[in-house]
């Protein structure tokens, strides 16, 4: 069977939750046989990669900026897979999905998986949100097949559109445990002497919070270091915040987009791993910290409770409550012993939790 992916950057994956499931799951499905056809962006992919472990690529043209760059791609990628034999075409995420009704009126199956409520993240504007919420009513009732990723974003397309997902948590491949060598080279780390938060830097997953509330404490533990791991996602102007926030402080690491032997580095030897987001699907990388058994802390939210058993195997913080997120992050820095005991719980369950 040919499949086709819409929505995503591409693959292999470099950073992004969507391109990380996509990577898996066209992996997964050329190694059982089929024919994965996953279109890309030649900013995110090169160009000169035709295919990655048995699934075919295919370069569609953008226009690379905020508004346009998803719209574009998927539309001219739909435009191009209707001239293909592809069985079905599985659309990742909302705005991508809004090209959906044209693949389904030419007679193709039609598969669309929620990954989060796109029109929620701070970057956009009011018709950008407008045109997001638009993209998922259309999505869900072109879609023969409507998939989420956690049964938060299922409950939400059920309650507001009537429609029925199947759930489908997204899932990691297990832990590389690796010592420090070339990210310990790089900024200066040390095992067991930072915090970790890896993500892209968007306001919907705080990491100011992070920052503010780590150069709080970190008198107190001036052999600590904060590392953020991650890149901009159309936010420049929100990261140029976030370094003004840390000054010239050492202690505050910015240290990019990690993959592959970066980023089992940084898991490997983190002390404890943050997520204070306001808004989530599923998130891989709390998965992935889990799988490392690293001590999480991590907002409240419906999508974290589905991953994070408070107290066990993780710490959570009231979502809204900035005072509640410096009180647990001080309590857990305060005693290392706990941060270990709730990670060992994490790493021992994180196979058997959904996800």
């Amino acid at each position: 069977m040919k499949i086709a992916f819409i929505g995503q950057k591409g693959i292999p994956a470099v950073f992004g939750g969507v391109e990380l499931h996509v990577d898996e799951l066209s992996r997964g499905l050329a190694r059982a046989g089929e024919e994965p056809v996953v279109y890309v962006r030649s900013w995110y992919t090169p160009r000169c990669l035709k295919a990655h472990e048995g699934v075919r690529l295919v370069h569609a043209p953008t226009i690379r900026t905020k508004h346009l760059d998803a719209a574009v791609h998927s539309f001219l990628a739909t435009c191009h897979c209707l001239f293909t034999d592809a069985d079905i075409i599985h659309y990742h995420g909302i705005g991508p999905a809004a090209f959906s009704p044209i693949a389904r009126l030419v007679g193709r199956r039609v598969v669309v998986t929620v990954h989060r409520l796109d029109w929620a993240a701070d970057k956009w504007s009011p018709p950008a949100r407008a045109m997001l919420k638009l993209a998922e009513r259309t999505a869900t009732l072109a879609a023969h097949r409507l998939i989420a990723v956690s049964v938060d974003v299922a409950g939400y397309l059920r309650r507001c559109y009537g429609a029925s997902a199947a759930v489908i948590p997204n899932a990691v491949p297990p832990a590389r445990i690796r010592p420090l060598s070339g990210m310990g080279r790089r900024f200066g780390l040390e095992t067991k002497k930072y915090v970790l938060f890896l993500g892209r830097l968007v306001p919907e997953k705080r990491p100011d919070w992070l920052i503010r509330a780590f150069l709080e404490h970190s008198a107190r533990r001036g052999d600590l270091k904060l590392v953020l791991a991650g890149g901009s996602s159309g936010t420049e102007g929100y990261v140029r915040k976030l370094k003004d926030m840390a000054g010239n402080d050492p202690r505050v690491v910015f240290t990019g987009n990690v993959v592959s032997r970066d980023k089992e580095e940084v898991f490997s030897n983190a002390l404890l791993f943050v997520l204070p987001s306001r808004l989530e699907g599923h998130p891989i990388a709390l998965l992935e910290a889990r799988g490392y058994g690293l001590g999480c802390l991590a907002s409240d939210i419906d999508p974290h409770r589905e991953i994070v058993r408070d107290g066990l195997d993780g710490v959570l913080f009231r979502a809204d409550d900035y005072l509640d997120f410096t009180a647990k992050l001080e309590a857990l820095l305060s005693e290392p012993r706990r941060i270990r005991e709730v990670g060992r719980r994490a790493g021992e369950n994180a196979a058997s939790r959904p996800g």
